[in-house]
Formats: C-alpha cells, structure tokens, sequence
C-alpha cells in the first residue's frame, strides 16, 4: 500500500530563471510535492518522529530555493526531489511539481510547470 503526504501549492519568492531580470527582480513560484512513505508505525505510535514532518519539509524547501539562483525550474525540481530523499530517510519516493507563475512568455500564461519523480534506488542510482 502506498502512503502518501501531499503539500500543495506551497508558495515561495524566488530569483530564478534564464533572464537577468527574473534573477534581479524574481518571481514567485509554487511547489506541490507527494512524499511516499509508510504510514504503519505511526498507526501504533501517534508520534511525529515516526513518520514526516511537513514543518520541516516546507522550511528545508524553503531554504533550498532562497539559497542559489536557478536558471530553470527543471533544476529546481530536481534538486528538490533529491535533497528531499537525502535529507529525510523515512521518504521512499517524492514527487516534485514546480510553477513559476506569470513567466515572461510575450503572452498571457498563468504558469509554466514541470514535474519530476525520484524513488531512493534511483537516487543511489545516479550518485
């Protein structure tokens, strides 16, 4: 059985993108992330320490986004993705959608988004 906590729509100020103006003047951006992991010892425990902190997750993205500038939001979501799995062993798989609301398209568009998924072994994988 999967088990999965969702934040969504987490909101954050962000100096990213390919433009000298979107690095200096920023943009905001949104987050959802599906955090897969096993419910089953909190069913028996009550306790925060036995599953996820969203608290923690939601300030670590935070931190994440503030600290370095990004060119694209691809990057973004990996490497929320991967900090996520490094940073939290209870997480088994995480998915990662990222928004950069009104992007400087020329156009009218409400966001451009892009998703990534990463379980652990595809982690360790890639390392």
């Amino acid at each position: 059985m999967e088990n999965i906590i969702r934040i969504k729509k987490a909101v954050f100020y962000g100096y990213h993108g390919v433009r000298s103006e979107e690095q200096s003047v920023g943009s905001q951006y949104e987050a959802d992330v599906d955090i897969y992991t096993d419910f089953a010892p909190t069913s028996k425990s009550d306790n925060l320490k036995d599953t996820i902190d969203y608290h923690r997750v939601y300030q670590f993205m935070n931190k994440l986004l503030l600290e370095k500038k990004y060119y694209l939001i691809e990057s973004v979501a990996l490497i929320i993705a991967d900090q996520l799995l490094l940073n939290f062993p209870k997480i088994k798989k995480v998915s990662v959608r990222v928004r950069k609301e009104n992007p400087p398209l020329g156009g009218v568009v409400d966001s451009v988004e892009v998703e990534v998924s990463k379980t652990r072994e595809e982690l360790k994988k890639s390392k």
